[in-house]
């Protein structure tokens, strides 16, 4: 996969501004993105109902661990990056084979990583 076109994807960010500046690199990239929310209620309803192609996760939403949520994605058998300021040891072991895009990043990042996600065997079909 070389394109980023049209793929829906779901942010999970509790900032606000890092958020806004998420979802605006992701479209820029192409991609529509699904839903947004800030929570671990919410990241978990929209990870379980939401038509998606990928998802981009914080791994700590005001002190909650975002796992669940990464549980229920790979259980959907959905792609996902962590986004993260703690780097990879801020991600268990039981994680270990999905990227993480350590904060701050660029639009070149987060499209290096998105386009790595995907050409690792964790492409669209796989879905």
């Amino acid at each position: 996969m070389d394109s980023l076109t049209g793929l829906r994807v779901l942010v999970v960010e509790d900032e606000g501004s890092v958020a806004l500046l998420i979802e605006s690199m992701l479209e820029d990239l192409g991609c529509e993105v699904a839903v947004s929310v800030a929570s671990l209620t919410k990241a978990l309803k929209a990870a379980q109902t939401e038509t998606l192609d990928f998802a981009v996760l914080d791994v700590n939403l005001g002190g909650e661990l975002v796992f669940p949520v990464a549980e229920v994605l790979r259980g959907r058998q959905l792609p996902f990056i962590f986004s993260t300021g703690y780097g990879r040891v801020g991600v268990p072991e039981t994680f270990k084979d999905y990227e993480v895009l350590n904060k701050p990043y660029t639009i070149e990042d987060l499209r290096a990583t998105l386009l790595s996600m995907f050409n690792n065997g964790r492409s669209l079909s796989d879905a």
